[in-house]
């Protein structure tokens, strides 16, 4: 990484090779490859449920810290299912009633499919606990960038979900394995950017630094219109799959990019929606511990 980044700001005109970086998919244990897109997982968990719990000791928290042990089993569920059968459903619908349906070994989550998984999860721990299922929403949403942001650095340390031919010399363009010689767009790194870094640095900001917890609905917006503003745009510059491009070609854009369309708009009408009604006020009382 150290080197990619040297050689990008020395704005040499000859393309990087992703091989002479030198990065493998995990750490091989001799037994047991432990991969780093399982540990980026982990990691963006772990990250959430410590994070979240300390949301919680701030003023205002819709939720007490018993629930949080809950949203985290849960969400991890909602993760991991919803990833999957959102994939397979939006990606590879001929997987339907195969095996492969299951088998993730071979890569192959979705975004959207984990978004709506994990708002399944929240909605079942909100309903079981009598809890504002929006508000839990907003507590949820600030820690999600860090996991989108570790998630997208391990898919460029795998070398996979490159990015299209570069159209015109850059310094950072770069030639992956099995991608064929052409320089690409290392649009793993774009999106670790937009979806991952930007979405947690805004969140916390607005967390912490402002009074947006008070507001309804308003930090599970930005987050909606962030990370799926974020993906349309990096998708210009992303491959599509193999099996849709053909998909992208005749309508225009990637279904990534139709998929991200009604949650820009959701995200936007939570905005704008939350921002015309009062905040909480202080006679607000938060769940008992």
């Amino acid at each position: 990484m150290l080197e990619f980044m040297a050689v990008a700001a020395g704005g040499g005109s000859a393309a990087l090779n992703w091989a002479d970086l030198g990065l493998s998919p995990g750490i091989d244990l001799g037994f047991f490859m432990l991969r780093y897109y399982s540990l980026a997982y982990l990691a963006g968990l772990v990250f959430a449920y410590w994070h979240l719990r300390k949301m919680i000791e701030a003023p205002g928290a819709p939720l007490a810290k018993r629930h949080a042990d809950d949203l985290f089993f849960y969400c991890m569920i909602g993760v991991i299912v919803g990833g999957r059968l959102g994939y397979v459903v939006f990606y590879r619908p001929d997987f339907l009633g195969t095996w492969e349906m299951f088998n993730t070994l071979g890569g192959g989550m979705s975004f959207h499919g984990g978004l709506i998984g994990t708002v399944v999860a929240i909605a079942f721990v909100s309903w079981r606990n009598g809890l504002n299922f929006l508000r839990v929403c907003d507590y949820i949403s600030v820690n999600v960038g860090m996991g989108m942001l570790l998630g997208r650095l391990a898919n460029f340390v795998n070398g996979e979900l490159w990015g299209r031919p570069v159209e015109s010399a850059v310094s950072w363009a770069m030639v992956f394995p099995g991608a064929g010689p052409e320089p690409r767009h290392p649009s793993q790194l774009y999106e670790a950017g937009l979806e991952g870094l930007l979405v947690l640095l805004v969140l916390l900001a607005l967390f912490w630094k402002t009074g947006a917890r008070y507001r309804t609905g308003l930090l599970v917006g930005v987050f909606a219109t962030l990370i799926a503003g974020g993906r349309f745009i990096v998708e210009f510059f992303r491959e599509p799959d193999a099996h849709l491009s053909e998909f992208a070609a005749s309508t225009g854009l990637n279904m990534g990019q139709w998929l991200t369309l009604p949650l820009i708009v959701a995200g936007l009408g939570l905005v704008v929606w939350s921002l015309t009604r009062p905040p909480l006020g202080s006679n607000y009382t938060p769940p008992a511990e």
